[in-house]
C-alpha cells in the first residue's frame, strides 16, 4: 500500500511545477477507526495529509472523524463555516450524508467522495474500490471453491451503495450454479463483533453449512471465531475480503479454511486526498493529457491467493 501511495504522490510531484501562493483549505470528513479499514482510512488520510502539507505548506487540512452519520453532518456543517474549498468525504452512510454533501457542493465547495458513495452524484470526483468487482471475483472463486455445489451463507456489510453492488454482483455470479444453495445473507456492518453475532445464528439455525461468504476481513474475524468456538467441521471455505494484513498473513501460512482474499485497500482515501489538492491547484498530471483529474477512479478487486500473498503482504501496516 506505501508503494501506491508513493505512485500517487510522484504523479503529483512530477506534475505540480509551481505552487500558486493562494492558501486552500480541504477537509477531510471520515469515520471513526471502529474496525479494521476504517483503522487504515484513518491512517492513511494523516499520511496523505503530512506529506501534502510538507509539499504545499500553502494549504490546510481540516481532519474529522465520526461515529456516527448524524456527528459527520455536523462536522460538514462545521467545515462549511470554516470557508473549506474542498470535501474529501468518506460517507459514514450515504443516504443521509447525501444531502449535506450535496448543499456544500451547490456552495461551490469542490466534493471527492471517496468508498461508500452518495445516493446522488454531487461529487466531482468518486474515488472507491471496484465494489462489483469485489462481489463478482468473490463469487467466482467461492464456487470453484464449493466445486459448484453446496450450502453457502453470506454476512454483507453495512446497508449502503456499494455494499448493494457488492451483493447484486456476487448474486449475479451465483444465478448462474443452481447447485450452491444461499441459506441466508443478512448485514454484519463490517465488524467483527456482528460478523461473531451473526454467524453464531446461522450456525444454530443451519446444520449443515459448506461455505462463507463474510465480504469483508473485520467481518472474517468475527466468522472464524464462531466457527472455532462451535467445534463445527462442516464448514470447508471461509472467504473474506480487503485485504487486511493478518489475513494476507494466512495464507501465506496456509490456513485450512481461508485460501483466498480479494482487495479492498483503505489507502484509497489518500488517493482522494491528493485529487483534492491536484484539482484545486489545476494541476497537470505528468503524461495525462486530459485538463482535469478523472471524474471517476475505480481500483481493481484482485485475487490474492496462496501463490501471490507475498505480493499483497504489508507486514508494518495498520491494517
Amino acid at each position: 500500500m506505501k508503494r501506491i501511495l508513493a505512485a500517487v504522490l510522484l504523479i503529483g510531484v512530477l506534475g505540480l511545477g509551481a505552487f500558486a501562493a493562494e492558501t486552500i483549505k480541504i477537509g477531510v470528513a471520515i469515520p471513526t477507526a471502529d474496525h479494521g479499514w476504517t483503522g487504515g482510512v484513518n491512517y492513511w488520510a494523516q499520511v496523505a495529509i503530512d506529506d501534502w502539507t510538507a509539499q504545499d505548506p500553502d494549504v490546510e487540512f481540516f481532519l474529522v472523524t465520526a461515529a456516527n452519520p448524524a456527528e459527520q453532518i455536523s462536522q460538514v456543517e462545521d467545515l462549511m463555516v470554516k470557508g473549506i474549498d474542498a470535501l474529501v468525504i468518506l460517507a459514514h452512510d450515504s443516504a443521509p450524508l447525501t444531502p449535506i454533501v450535496k448543499e456544500a457542493a451547490e456552495a461551490g465547495i469542490f466534493i471527492v467522495s471517496v468508498d461508500r458513495g452518495l445516493t446522488e452524484p454531487v461529487e466531482d470526483i468518486y474515488i472507491a474500490g471496484d465494489n462489483p468487482g469485489l462481489g463478482r471475483v468473490s463469487a467466482e472463486w467461492i464456487a470453484e471453491a464449493m466445486n459448484y455445489e453446496g450450502k453457502l451463507v453470506v454476512l454483507e456489510g453495512i446497508p449502503c451503495v456499494i455494499n448493494s453492488e457488492r451483493v447484486d454482483a456476487f448474486n449475479a455470479v451465483m444465478a448462474n450454479y443452481p447447485n450452491i444453495e444461499i441459506l441466508d445473507s443478512q448485514p454484519a456492518y463490517w465488524q467483527a463483533e456482528k460478523g461473531l453475532e451473526v454467524m453464531e445464528n446461522y450456525l444454530q439455525r443451519f446444520p449443515e453449512i459448506d461455505a462463507v461468504w463474510a465480504q469483508d476481513d473485520d467481518i472474517m474475524q468475527g466468522v472464524l471465531q464462531a466457527i472455532d468456538e462451535s467445534g463445527r467441521t462442516d464448514i470447508q471455505t471461509v472467504l473474506g475480503g480487503a485485504g487486511a494484513k493478518w489475513a494476507i498473513k494466512m495464507l501465506i501460512d496456509g490456513h485450512d479454511l481461508v485460501r483466498a482474499n480479494v482487495t479492498y485497500p483503505p489507502n484509497m482515501i489518500a488517493t482522494g486526498v491528493s485529487a483534492a489538492v491536484m484539482s484545486l491547484r489545476h494541476t497537470q498530471l505528468n503524461g495525462f493529457y486530459q485538463p482535469a483529474f478523472p471524474s471517476k477512479v475505480i481500483l481493481a478487486a484482485e485475487l490474492v491467493t496462496p501463490e501471490n500473498a507475498e505480493d499483497y503482504y504489508e507486514p508494518d501496516s495498520i491494517f
